[in-house]
């Protein structure tokens, strides 16, 4: 039994490189599906799935101010503690009605997850808003839970840096940038 052991090894060698081999020739003739970054660009339409930092939803009667309603529930879920929320409560109005009340279940889709923003009662100014990327998880609280719907994925596919500092982020900044731009209105976030 010993003499045949020898052949029968060779004979399973031999099988798993012409697997290999299959393999290699096969995905040697198929088309190339990544890109030579700097030399060609991702397409916009293959960014749909993208989950850059997050960034602030604009209004829509008002692209360069934020949705959001400083309630700070972003920054309270956030595991990462890496987002800074800043508002000023305002006098209670019972005549004013906030994102938070208006229906905004239909602005994103309904998470597994929901928490009550902290403050519904009271009404707030959010004075800033700020995102320390680099200590982001990427976990999406923040998106899936925000009452307002005012935090969405971007699409800055080619962000990098040398410095810490290049990603710590004032997002209300960056939304009034776009906003004067003329990009990343309402719905979808671009780079």
């Amino acid at each position: 039994m010993a003499i045949l052991t020898a052949p029968i090894q060779a004979l399973a060698a031999v099988w798993s490189m012409v697997v290999g081999l299959r393999v290699t020739v096969t995905n040697f003739f198929r088309p190339q599906e990544t890109i030579h970054y700097p030399r060609q660009e991702v397409p916009p339409s293959h960014l749909d799935s993208f989950r850059g930092h997050i960034e602030l939803v604009g209004a829509d009667e008002d692209p360069a101010k934020a949705r959001c309603i400083g309630c700070g529930l972003c920054a309270e879920l956030c595991p990462s503690f890496c987002l800074k929320v800043v508002a000023e409560e305002l006098p209670v109005d019972s005549a004013v009605c906030y994102p938070s009340q208006a229906g905004t279940d239909l602005l994103m889709p309904t998470p597994k997850f929901r928490a009550a923003p902290p403050s519904q009662t009271q009404p707030r100014k959010l004075l800033s808003y700020h995102l320390v990327y680099h200590t982001c998880s990427l976990c999406g609280l923040c998106v899936q839970n925000c009452p307002a719907g005012s935090l969405r994925f971007s699409h800055d596919v080619y962000l990098a840096g040398a410095s810490r500092g290049r990603f710590e982020f004032d997002l209300m900044e960056r939304l009034r940038g776009q906003a004067a731009r003329g990009g990343a209105k309402g719905g979808k976030a671009h780079a």
